[in-house]
């Protein structure tokens, strides 16, 4: 076991079914074409539709994300993930271009939330699939890989929609649509076609033997260990998404120009895609607990940084700090934690209630830290220090030692206290 938890990022490669290998690219083709939640602002308004509508659109494609992932958590577990992701990924592809021909505002809405909701179904299903076909012990480095595909689609999808604007507004429509349809297309020549729907099939026919689960997410709403975890999830999320909403508020308040904020959104880029399947090759050998935690309270503590009067120093350090949080924590917390905690017949439920807390804290948390930076200024960021805090102690209390995950989820279950946990953590073989 010791060799395996030091696998390198070549060993898991190399090591890997042809299938993960497939949703490694097909994901990162997906993410290179993600542009309309990028440019439906600008799109929108070019049309003639008003900053207040096109801001709307943005928000109702945010809410759609969080209605796909858990029908897409749900659809996975019944239907199992490779059907997920292809059929979810065709209904986008049909249903985001036609936004271009439409020109009712109430239509475009209604197309642009289905449409989303679409597009991100796939994520809890490919997450499912990739955790069925990868050891338990070579998660945290696979789902490191995974963040790089997704970064690296997600960094140059701005310059590539940008390009193809020039030409036409059409072709971000098409060009997404295209990428969507790739993507469906590597599901289905590579996916293998009876796994998830074998895993699906126990809780389609019964509850467990105990008649206690049932295949729906109240059974996921039941594990109250895992609630707390999603309330880390949640929290940490809207923490981090003030990167986004506050940070050039500070920037600009502290009276540095855009450049000086955007050279701290690329130092974060440079570090996550540089340096975390390095870190990833240490951090798999650390109890899911921990990993968990380290990450969140990094993010918690970089953000505080902000508050500081250290001028650029303070902004640097703090990015450094909770950019190092993300790439320490956020490979667990994202996805190998959700993907093991709980039974298999509810891998995708699981994951789609990570995901849609996940959404629903970066769609949140703008609007709060804005309104709190506009009152209280710096104090904004240490306010992020207190939620931090705050998830720190719901992934203490919320993140199991893995092996009990099966056992564990149902809602007469005893907490299980810090010192049950063990060093094996997501190195340790669950049978997931």
């Amino acid at each position: 076991m010791g060799d395996q938890q030091r696998a390198g990022v070549k060993t898991v490669w190399r090591e890997s079914p042809a299938a993960v290998r497939a949703l490694l690219l097909g994901t990162m083709v997906n993410r290179l074409g993600g542009f309309i939640q990028v440019f439906i602002v600008l799109y929108l308004t070019q049309r003639g539709f008003s900053a207040t509508q096109a801001g709307g659109a943005l928000g109702v494609y945010g809410a759609g994300t969080v209605l796909g992932v858990l029908t897409g958590g749900g659809m996975s577990d019944r239907i199992g993930p490779r059907l997920t992701i292809m059929s979810t990924l065709v209904c986008s592809a049909v249903l985001l271009p036609a936004v271009l021909y439409l020109d009712s505002y109430g239509a475009i809405l209604a197309v642009i939330a289905v449409g989303a909701a679409a597009s991100q179904a796939y994520r809890p299903a490919s997450t499912s699939m990739i955790s069925q076909l990868i050891p338990a012990d070579r998660q945290v480095m696979i789902f490191a890989m995974v963040r790089l595909a997704i970064n690296l689609g997600t960094t140059a999808a701005p310059l590539l929609g940008a390009a193809l604007v020039q030409v036409s507004w059409d072709f971000l429509f098409w060009g997404e649509s295209v990428a969507v349809l790739i993507f469906a297309a590597i599901a289905a020549t590579t996916l293998p076609k009876g796994r998830g729907e074998e895993a699906a099939q126990p809780s389609e026919a019964a509850p467990d033997a105990a008649g206690q689960r049932k295949p729906s997410y109240m059974a996921v709403l039941a594990d109250r260990k895992y609630l707390l975890f999603l309330v880390a999830m949640f929290a940490s999320s809207m923490i981090y998404i003030q990167y986004v909403s506050t940070l050039p508020l500070t920037v600009r308040h502290e009276g540095y120009g855009t450049g000086v904020y955007a050279s701290m959104v690329s130092l974060n880029g440079f570090l996550v895609i540089t340096c975390e399947l390095l870190v990833a090759k240490v951090v798999q050998r650390w109890p899911a607990r921990l990993a968990v935690i380290s990450g969140v309270l990094l993010t918690g503590v970089g953000m505080t940084l902000y508050a500081l009067p250290w001028g650029l120093a303070a902004l640097v350090i703090g990015t450094l700090v909770w950019s190092f949080g993300e790439i320490v924590g956020y490979p667990t917390l994202f996805f190998a934690y959700p993907s093991q905690a709980g039974p298999p017949e509810l891998r995708g439920r699981y994951l789609g209630a990570s995901n849609s807390l996940y959404g629903l804290g970066t769609a949140l948390g703008p609007f709060v830290g804005v309104m709190l930076w506009n009152r209280f200024h710096a104090g904004l960021w240490l306010g992020c220090g207190a939620v931090g805090l705050l998830a720190v102690a719901a992934a203490w209390w919320g993140v199991r030692p893995l092996g009990q995950a099966e056992e564990a989820a149902d809602a007469g279950e005893e907490p299980i206290g810090p010192d049950t946990e063990t060093a094996a953590g997501p190195g340790r073989v669950t049978g997931t």
